[in-house]
């Protein structure tokens, strides 16, 4: 039996891990593309079981707690708009979030009470209207990696090109007018589908692209990328969020 025990360092609301952290670890167990589902708020600092389903699914458990499963699948992400780095730094000063109104300012992704280092700091705003055409809203985000984040091969680990790619779709979603969103919701990331092409190495100039494709009651759907400076495909998502209450995404209840 493989143990998983999520540090601090890696929450996303204060006392759970972060989704796309969490989602990139589960995939580890998985060959090529992946799709994971998050069931229940993944804990901290405790030891959670990662087994083998008897369909070959791959379940992370607490107890026998079902928390999320992750299973083999085949993403394809289309049309991808190519942002530079230095429209995607435009971009970050326009982002709709800071200290002080940020709901989760301690996530390890986009919170803004991290330091430099310690998360990762990705702060996706919208793109100029227009800049993609066929796209209403498009948010993006620079991002260099910290030389913590590497493997033993010297690459970026997997779970945190899948922790990158993650919250910049919360951004979009949230922040979809067109889609009935007034931008002041709080939602929970519920399944997450990923393809890593190549991981950048520490220092590489990065683009974190994301857009919303689509909304079905409390569900919103969006997709993302990870690009070079060079507008190479690193990798690419799929995502679901679920719209929840404030308290339930702080996890004082399920």
């Amino acid at each position: 039996m493989v143990s998983l025990v999520i540090d601090r360092r890696f929450r996303g609301p204060p006392n759970s891990g972060n989704g796309g952290y969490v989602c990139g670890c589960l995939a580890r167990h998985v060959a090529g593309d992946a799709e994971v589902t998050l069931r229940a708020p993944p804990p901290l600092e405790r030891p959670l079981d990662v087994l083998t389903a008897s369909d070959g699914a791959i379940e992370l458990r607490e107890n026998g707690k079902l928390l999320a499963t992750a299973s083999a699948t085949r993403i394809d992400v289309r049309d991808i708009p190519g942002v530079s780095c230095e429209a995607a730094e435009e971009a970050v000063a326009r982002t709709p979030y800071d200290e002080q109104t940020h709901d989760l300012p301690g996530c390890f992704v986009c919170g803004p009470a991290r330091g430099h280092g310690d998360g990762l700091r990705i702060f996706a705003g919208p793109l100029q209207a227009g800049a993609v055409p066929d796209k209403p809203v498009v948010f993006a985000a620079s991002w260099i990696p910290h030389g913590s984040l590497s493997g033993e091969d010297g690459y970026i680990a997997p779970e945190f090109v899948w922790a990158a790619l993650d919250c910049p779709t919360g951004y979009c979603s949230v922040g979809a007018r067109h889609l009935g969103l007034k931008g002041n919701e709080t939602a929970l990331l519920g399944r997450m589908a990923a393809r890593i092409n190549r991981r950048p190495r520490p220092g590489d100039r990065c683009v974190v692209t994301a857009w919303p494709t689509g909304r079905e009651g409390r569900k919103l759907f969006a997709e993302s990328a990870l690009l070079s400076s060079e507008q190479e495909v690193l990798a690419m998502a799929r995502t679901t969020w679920l719209l929840v209450d404030r308290q339930v995404q702080l996890g004082a209840t399920t």
